[in-house]
C-alpha cells in the first residue's frame, strides 16, 4: 500500500465505511442508502479521486485500521441507517430503522482513526450524526414535526417521496461554505431526508448551518478539517454541476493533505 507522502500517486485515496445492511429488507430506506452510497463512491472518482472501502474487518482490528489510514489522505462518512441510541446515552425509541452494531462500530472505528491520524474528515447525513456524537453530543431519535420539511414522507401522505427541499444559509468562513465555493457564505437549496437530528451538540463542535425551524444542518471542528452536513449533495435530483462542487471542493482538501 502506498503512503500518502508518496508522489507517484496522481490521486487523493479517500477511504469510506462500506454500507453493511442488505437493500433486500422490507425498509425501502436500506436500499436508498445504498444507492446513494455508489452514487458517492461515483461522484469521488468524477472528482479526481480514488474511492478506498473500507470493510466491516476494519471495525474489528485496530491494528489493521491504523495502518489503512497511512495509505489515505481524507475519509467520507456516508449516510444509512440509525445509530444505536446507546452510544450517546439513551434507550432505542419505537421509530428507529436498520440498526446496525457492526456498521456502528465499522464507522465509529473509521472516524476515530482518521481524527487520530490527523486527515480531512467529512461526514453526510449518518455521518453528520456520528460525528455529534462522537464527539459527546446526542441525536433527537425522531424529529416532531415542524415548519420545516426534512423528509419526503408529509403527514398523511402514504408513499415516501425521494426528498424535502429547503434552504439552509451557510456561516460564513465555514468550511461547509468553502465546499460550495462561497468563503463569505451563501444559502444553498439542499435535499433532506433525515428523520433524526442533532441534540444536544457535541464538545469542541461549532454549528455552521441551521434549518428555519433551528435543525442543525451543518457542523465543523474548527480545530481541524472536520465537518459535516444533515443533507444530501450526491442527491441524483440535482443538476449534475452542483452534485460534484462540494466533492471536487473536499478532494482538493484531501489533495493538499497528500
Amino acid at each position: 500500500m502506498q503512503t500518502s507522502a508518496d508522489p507517484q500517486r496522481p490521486y487523493p485515496r479517500i477511504g469510506l465505511p462500506v454500507r453493511l445492511s442488505s437493500s433486500e429488507g422490507a425498509d425501502a430506506r436500506v436500499g436508498e442508502a445504498n444507492e446513494l452510497f455508489v452514487f458517492i463512491v461515483d461522484l469521488l472518482h468524477a472528482a479526481g479521486a480514488e474511492p478506498v472501502l473500507l470493510d466491516s474487518a476494519y471495525g474489528h482490528e485496530e491494528g489493521l485500521l491504523a495502518t489503512a489510514m497511512k495509505g489515505l489522505d481524507g475519509v467520507l462518512l456516508p449516510g444509512g441507517g440509525d445509530l444505536h441510541p446507546n452510544l450517546y446515552g439513551q434507550d432505542p425509541g419505537p421509530a428507529l430503522y436498520d440498526v446496525n452494531p457492526e456498521q456502528d462500530s465499522l464507522d465509529i472505528g473509521v472516524a476515530r482513526a482518521t481524527i487520530d491520524a490527523g486527515l480531512p474528515l467529512l461526514g453526510i447525513c449518518r455521518g453528520h450524526q456520528l460525528l455529534n456524537v462522537l464527539y459527546g453530543g446526542t441525536l433527537v431519535q425522531d424529529m416532531p414535526s415542524s415548519t420545516v420539511r426534512h423528509n419526503g414522507l408529509a403527514p398523511g401522505e402514504g408513499e415516501l417521496d425521494a426528498w424535502a427541499w429547503h434552504d439552509v444559509e451557510l456561516a460564513p468562513h465555514s468550511k461547509t461554505a468553502a465546499l460550495y465555493g462561497t468563503p463569505e457564505g451563501s444559502t444553498v437549496r439542499i435535499a433532506s431526508g433525515h428523520h433524526q437530528a442533532v441534540d444536544r451538540l457535541g464538545e469542541g463542535l461549532v454549528v455552521t448551518a441551521v434549518a428555519d425551524d433551528g435543525t442543525v444542518e451543518a457542523l465543523e471542528d474548527p480545530t481541524r478539517w472536520v465537518a459535516s452536513v444533515q443533507w444530501h449533495p450526491e442527491a441524483s435530483q440535482l443538476p449534475d454541476d452542483e452534485r460534484l462542487i462540494p466533492f471536487k471542493a473536499f478532494v482538493e482538501v484531501c489533495r493538499r493533505r497528500s
